[in-house]
């Protein structure tokens, strides 16, 4: 897969509230000021020997396409000093990747990212976070499928969220 990323998220704390309030946050970001759409992330996760896999697909199911979106994964392990990160993608932290998600067309999907993330230490499991970090003041009215919070263990297993 080309363009691997490797993903940092902080903390086990909730998401719901943080997203969101990051979502609409910023200047023109009140009711009626931006477009309305509804982002979602579809996508699977696998741990393995301190090696995190992380592929995500962007949708927009409207009613207002997006120029572009920054999704966020946060990790409850730290990450390895250096990644190698997809382009697009910057860490924020140390168990945070960001990623810019491209154009979200109006019942269309963004480009996929596909990550490697190596820990900083081997885990027995890693719970991964992801969310909208940004997305241009638009409102999302179901927040409920772009905030995710998956259980990966060290068996190499696929998990789908």
């Amino acid at each position: 897969m080309a363009g691997l990323l490797v993903l940092g998220v902080s903390g086990v704390s909730g998401v719901s509230g943080e997203a969101g309030a990051a979502a609409r946050s910023g200047p023109g970001s009140g009711p009626g000021s931006g477009p309305e759409a509804d982002v979602a992330y579809h996508g699977r996760v696998s741990l393995s020997q301190g090696r995190l896999r992380v592929w995500v697909v962007p949708q927009n199911e409207g009613p207002a396409a997006l120029p572009n979106a920054t999704l966020r994964v946060r990790l409850s392990a730290e990450l390895a000093d250096r990644q190698e990160l997809a382009q697009g993608c910057a860490r924020a932290g140390l168990r945070e990747v960001v990623c810019e998600t491209g154009a979200l067309p109006l019942h269309g999907r963004g480009r996929h990212i596909g990550l490697l993330l190596e820990l900083k230490e081997p885990v027995s499991e890693v719970v991964v976070r992801i969310d909208t970090w940004w997305n241009g003041g638009a409102s999302d009215r179901d927040l409920s499928n772009n905030q995710h919070a998956v259980l990966a263990l060290d068996t190499g297993d696929s998990y789908a969220f």
